[in-house]
């Protein structure tokens, strides 16, 4: 199997907005895929390519919002240095090629420059696996999205933990 070259950008919302919808809201009219953190003056939209091809693989927002409760565990930052993303998604045939873990490097690594200690979203239960590998944990109890499904906040470092930086995921320097 060839290795892609995944390529990153913060681009406009109308980049990403198409994957959005037809990943996490298919069905649903193309507004519901546009969320009000959007229009966020310091929010951004992470895109991921391969190589040179236009098509987006792999898309997630990033915006400052405070972690809902105190830092968890050994966790820096307060919660005013928190960064929460959410609108990860994933083309099908991209699936499980690093796409997604490209966004949340590209993600992290502005987040971080940004001032962020901390980032967490709301994440889709059967994706715990995912956001595990990429050093998050979960804090917390499952809790239903109405109409969307069953999720988890899961939390980490905008920097990355040494295990996730072992693990070749989402980091900085150490």
């Amino acid at each position: 199997m060839t290795i892609p070259v995944i390529r990153t950008a913060v681009v406009p919302v109308s980049e990403v907005l198409d994957l959005r919808w037809q990943v996490l809201r298919p069905g649903l009219p193309r507004e519901s895929a546009a969320f009000p953190e959007d229009g966020d003056p310091a929010a951004f939209h992470i895109a991921a390519y391969e190589g040179d091809d236009p098509a987006v693989l792999g898309c997630g927002t990033f915006f400052p919002e405070p972690f809902p409760g105190p830092a968890p565990g050994p966790l820096p930052g307060s919660t005013a240095s928190a960064y929460r993303f959410r609108g990860m998604a994933s083309a099908p045939a991209a699936r499980g090629r690093g796409y997604g873990a490209a966004v949340l490097r590209a993600g992290a690594a502005e987040a971080a420059a940004r001032g962020a200690g901390l980032l967490w979203c709301n994440g889709r239960t059967p994706a715990r696996g995912f956001y595990e590998r990429q050093g998050f944990a979960v804090h917390g109890e499952e809790f239903e999205i109405e109409g969307v499904g069953p999720h988890l906040v899961f939390v980490r470092e905008a920097r990355g933990t040494r295990q996730a930086r072992r693990a070749g995921a989402v980091g900085g320097p150490p």
